[in-house]
C-alpha cells in the first residue's frame, strides 16, 4: 500500500452517470451509499451495499479513483493504492440533485 495516491493524474472533471447507483437503478436493487468514479463519472454503490457496484466498476475498468457521492462528504478512495484521502482544494463532488 502506498503512503499517497499515485493515480491522481487519472482524475477528471466528471458528470455523474445517474442520480443513484447506475446499476441498481437498472435492476431495481437498493444501495447504502454512493461512490462516483473520478475517471468516467460512473455512479456505483459502496461495499456495504449488496451488489458492490463501485468495486465491480473498478474490476471491470481499472479506473482507480472514486469519491464519496454523499452530500457533505469529501473523501476519495484509490482502489489501486488501497488508500482513503482528501484532495486539498478540490472542488466539491458533483451533485445528484
Amino acid at each position: 500500500m502506498a503512503d499517497a495516491c499515485t493515480h491522481l493524474d487519472q482524475a477528471r472533471e466528471v458528470t455523474p452517470s445517474a442520480q443513484g447507483c447506475e446499476d441498481c437503478l437498472r435492476t431495481g436493487d437498493r444501495w447504502v451509499h454512493l461512490r462516483i468514479c473520478m475517471t468516467c463519472g460512473h455512479v456505483g454503490c459502496c461495499d456495504s451495499s449488496p451488489n458492490k457496484h463501485a468495486t465491480a466498476h473498478w474490476h471491470a475498468t481499472e479506473h482507480p479513483l472514486v469519491r464519496s457521492f454523499e452530500p457533505g462528504e469529501d473523501w476519495w478512495w484509490c482502489y489501486a493504492d488501497r488508500l482513503t484521502f482528501q484532495v486539498p482544494g478540490a472542488p466539491p463532488a458533483p451533485s445528484y440533485g
